[in-house]
């Protein structure tokens, strides 16, 4: 594996391509993806191994909270998940869900909770986790029923969340519930609940096809301080699509890496495989797909770190992340299965590298918003430029 040369590109300044360097050779000597069965134990190692290097502190924004600049750089992390992935998916998990977790409280905590959170998560001593989607409230979520009632000083919770990446092992959870302040979006809140909270519990793990921490979350008479709101009441749907906003393009990025290392692994069979008296990559057939692979890759890495960059330069990024995730995950999807053709019978051996990546990369298609959720989003961005917005959009 090396560098992709995507780092010449102006979106980057000189400090953007010396992180990528000194992560990549980080993860060469210090990553081994033969996890074993355990992978809540490894989950936490690799958190206290990310903390410890330094690499977490680009997930969280304030420097006196541990972050490296007051406000999250978009193309850093971005960096960071794509070259984690090329080595690494449940790196990248790990790394990606300190971000999101705690990003609510980085975007609109109050200084006492980014105090209380944020350089423990940036340190590596505490797992954060992002609580939004239920049962019956994914992709729509104004469906959300899991709701608190506020009494004095106190919000008591009651109800459940599902697909919660890091449920089970996370120690300090951002919670989303419906407050009722108006109807539909307008009327949910975000709490932070450290886990262990009497009320709270661990309803069910989920297994999935590619091993991460996941769980269902049930609330019954959860009881948290009104202080560890975040954000003002009935404004949780807008700190939850703002933290998304931040995390939904660097999605697309560790899809991008998961492609580069699928890439690397095409080039690598095609070249050695020799079948019929010449190489694989000898035939039209195998380099006509090599180039539809290099085309995607560079395509959708063109759309997210155009993204990543008018972020960073404040400018809405509602369209163009959406974009950039739709791309870079569908595109990466028909990458990696691409190269797992070239692999024959042996790439479907559990094991292989392209085995792996098959089994990463479809949940990228679904998480932080759909494949079509992101269409939606994108059609109502350019509807609502002509001034002729739809009645329902994403």
């Amino acid at each position: 594996m090396s560098l992709h040369d995507d780092l010449a590109w102006p979106f980057f300044d000189e400090r953007h391509r010396a992180l990528a360097r000194e992560l990549d050779a980080w993860c060469a000597a210090h990553l081994d993806v033969d996890h074993g069965a355990d992978v809540d134990a490894t989950c936490r190692a690799l958190v206290r191994a990310l903390g410890a290097a330094g690499w977490l502190r680009h997930a969280v924004a304030g420097t006196a909270h541990g972050g490296v600049g007051e406000a999250i750089d978009t193309r850093a992390i971005c960096l960071i998940r794509d070259t984690l992935a090329r080595h690494d998916g449940l790196a990248d998990f790990a790394f990606a869900m300190q971000g999101l977790g705690s990003g609510a409280i980085s975007l609109a905590g109050t200084p006492a909770q980014r105090a209380a959170v944020l350089p423990r998560v940036a340190r590596g001593d505490a797992i954060a986790a992002f609580a939004l989607s239920e049962p019956d409230a994914g992709s729509d979520v104004a469906a959300m029923q899991c709701a608190a009632r506020v009494e004095g000083d106190v919000a008591i919770l009651d109800g459940e969340k599902t697909w919660i990446s890091n449920g089970g092992i996370a120690d300090v959870y951002v919670v989303f519930v419906r407050t009722g302040e108006a109807p539909g979006a307008r009327g949910i809140s975000a709490f932070l609940v450290e886990a262990g909270t009497p009320g709270f519990e661990i309803a069910e793990r989920i297994d999935v096809m590619a091993p991460h921490p996941l769980a269902r979350l049930r609330f019954a008479g959860c009881r948290v301080p009104l202080a560890n709101r975040i954000g003002a009441p009935g404004e949780g749907f807008k700190v939850a699509m703002r933290t998304l906003d931040v995390f939904r393009t660097s999605v697309a990025a560790a899809a991008l890496g998961f492609a580069r290392r699928a890439l690397d692994e095409a080039l690598a069979r095609a070249t050695t495989r020799r079948m019929f008296g010449q190489t694989l990559a000898d035939f039209q057939l195998t380099q006509a797909k090599l180039a539809q692979m290099a085309t995607t890759i560079d395509s959708a890495s063109l759309l997210t770190y155009r993204a990543a960059w008018q972020r960073d330069h404040g400018r809405g990024v509602t369209k163009e992340a959406a974009m950039a995730k739709m791309a870079a995950t569908e595109g990466a999807q028909q990458v990696i299965d691409a190269a797992l053709q070239m692999w024959g019978g042996l790439g479907v051996t559990h094991g292989q590298t392209v085995e792996r990546l098959y089994r990463e990369i479809r949940a990228l298609r679904i998480y932080e918003g759909a494949t079509e959720v992101q269409q939606l989003i994108i059609a109502r961005e350019l509807l609502k430029a002509r001034g002729a917005a739809p009645k329902s959009a994403a």
